[in-house]
């Protein structure tokens, strides 16, 4: 495993927690093993790692996802992973409500929903 494996995998467990973690390197590890390397090495492994703050970096995760539409499963993982690195409920609404005169009312009604999913299961 390579350095930045490493520091991708710790990074992906940081943010994401070992379920969402150890599922992804699972489901792809018989189909396509390189997929999940070249995730957690660049996306975790390089861009994550980089100098900043994890909870502005899910901001951005959260607000491209959204305004990309068609991506509510990885726009739920950011949305849990906003939590896990300190993010509350209102600042995460927030971001998805400061969108809505960039991406219009149905890309952003449609993150709320998975913003509400995750806060509603959270509640339970």
């Amino acid at each position: 495993m390579s350095e930045r494996y490493e520091r991708g995998e710790k990074l992906l467990r940081k943010i994401d927690g070992d379920k969402v973690a150890d599922n992804l390197i699972a489901d792809y590890e018989r189909i396509a093993p390189d997929f999940t390397r070249y995730l957690i090495e660049f996306a975790f492994g390089e861009i994550y790692a980089r100098e900043g703050d994890l909870r502005q970096k899910e901001l951005v995760a959260i607000a491209s996802l959204a305004t990309m539409g068609g991506c509510d499963k990885q726009l739920g993982t950011h949305v849990r992973g906003a939590f896990n690195v300190g993010l509350t409920e209102a600042e995460v609404v927030e971001a998805v409500m400061t969108l809505i005169p960039y991406i219009g009312f149905p890309k952003a009604l449609n993150a709320m929903a998975v913003v509400k999913k995750i806060v509603d299961k959270r509640a339970t």
